[in-house]
C-alpha cells in the first residue's frame, strides 16, 4: 500500500500550498536522479515524492484524496491514489467524463460521490485532459544597494535572504537597475534575482562605462593655464595639465581611467571669487577687458 502522501512530503493536513511547494522542492532536489546516479532507491524516492505532489498541489486532486485516500479505483489515471499511464484512462488518452462518471456511481453507488465526486469531474476541461498544476517558485526576488564603487571595480556586497546570510558577486561595470542572479542559494535550493541599486558617489558621476567629475579652477589658471591633482575611480590620483584659456564646461579627457576601460572627464568649472573686488582688482579686470572686448554670447542660439 503506497505511503500516506503527507507523510511522502512530510507535511500535515493543515499545511498551505506554500509550505506543500516548499516541502517537495527541498526533497526533490535531494532525490532527485541527477544528483544521485545510478541510486535506485533516490529514484524511487524520488517518485513517490513526485506522485504526492502531484496530487497535493492540485486542488481538485487533494480534495478527492482528503475524502478517498488512496482507495481511487485503478485505471483513474490522473487521479488521486490512481496509477497515471494505466488502465484505460492512462498514457495520455483522452477520458469521456460520463464514462468515468457513471464507473465511479457503479464502484460507489448512486450517492457515492457527493459533492467532492462532482468537483472532480469539473476538473476535466475539453478533450478529459486534466488541468496543468501549479509549480513551486524557481527563483526569490529580492533588492539590495551597491556602493558606487563596487558597482564602478566589481566586488561582494552582503545578503541576507530570509534567515540566511550569503556573498553576492558584482562584475565590474555593474549598473543600476539590472539584476544578478544567485545560483540554489534559497532556503530550499531557489535561485536568487538581485535587482540592484547603485548608490551615488559623493563626487564622480557615471554616464556608461565614463566617469565624470568636477573640477573647480580659478581664473588665472582657467586664462593661463596650470596644474591640478584629480582623483581617479581607481583610488589612484593624477596630476594633470590645464590649458590656457580654459572655458567653464569643458572637458579633459583621462583615457582609460574609466569603468572597465572606459575614460573619465574633468569637467572644469571657473570660480570667480566672492565678493566686491578692491580697486586695484578691479582696474586690472577693466584694463583686461579693454584689451579683450570679445563677446562670449555670439554664438548662443536665443540671440
Amino acid at each position: 500500500m503506497p505511503r500516506d502522501h503527507y507523510e511522502v512530503l512530510g507535511v500535515s493536513k493543515s499545511a498551505s500550498a506554500d509550505e506543500i511547494a516548499k516541502a517537495y522542492k527541498k526533497l526533490a532536489r535531494q532525490h532527485h536522479p541527477d544528483r544521485n546516479p545510478g541510486d535506485k532507491q533516490a529514484e524511487a524516492k524520488f517518485k513517490e515524492i513526485q506522485n504526492a505532489y502531484d496530487t497535493l498541489s492540485d486542488p481538485k486532486k487533494k480534495q478527492m484524496y482528503d475524502q478517498f485516500g488512496a482507495d481511487v479505483p485503478p485505471g483513474a489515471g490522473g487521479f488521486p491514489g490512481g496509477f497515471p499511464g494505466g488502465g484505460p484512462f492512462g498514457g495520455g488518452q483522452q477520458v469521456d467524463p460520463e464514462m468515468a462518471q457513471e464507473m465511479f456511481r457503479r464502484m460507489f453507488g448512486a450517492g457515492g460521490g457527493g459533492a467532492g465526486f462532482n468537483d472532480l469531474f469539473s476538473s476535466f476541461g475539453a478533450g478529459g485532459r486534466t488541468r496543468s498544476r501549479p509549480q513551486p517558485a524557481e527563483t526569490i526576488d529580492v533588492e539590495a544597494r551597491v556602493p558606487f564603487l563596487t558597482a564602478a571595480l566589481g566586488g561582494t556586497i552582503p545578503l541576507r535572504v530570509g534567515d540566511r546570510d550569503i556573498d553576492v558577486k558584482v562584475p565590474p561595470g555593474f549598473e543600476s537597475g539590472k539584476k544578478l542572479r544567485v545560483r540554489d542559494q534559497g532556503e530550499y535550493g531557489e535561485d536568487i534575482v538581485v535587482k540592484v541599486t547603485v548608490d551615488p558617489h559623493p563626487y564622480f558621476r557615471r554616464e556608461g562605462r565614463d566617469v565624470l567629475i568636477d573640477v573647480p579652477v580659478s581664473i588665472p589658471e582657467a586664462v593661463l593655464g596650470g596644474k591640478v591633482e584629480v582623483p581617479t575611480v581607481s583610488g589612484k590620483r593624477v596630476t594633470v595639465k590645464v590649458p590656457p584659456g580654459t572655458s567653464s564646461g569643458s572637458r579633459i579627457r583621462l583615457p582609460g581611467l574609466g569603468i572597465a576601460a572606459g575614460d573619465q572627464y574633468l569637467v572644469m568649472k571657473v570660480v570667480v571669487p566672492k565678493g566686491k573686488p578692491d580697486d586695484r582688482t578691479k582696474e586690472l579686470i577693466e584694463e583686461y577687458a579693454t584689451l579683450h572686448p570679445d563677446d562670449v554670447r555670439i554664438d548662443v542660439p536665443w540671440r
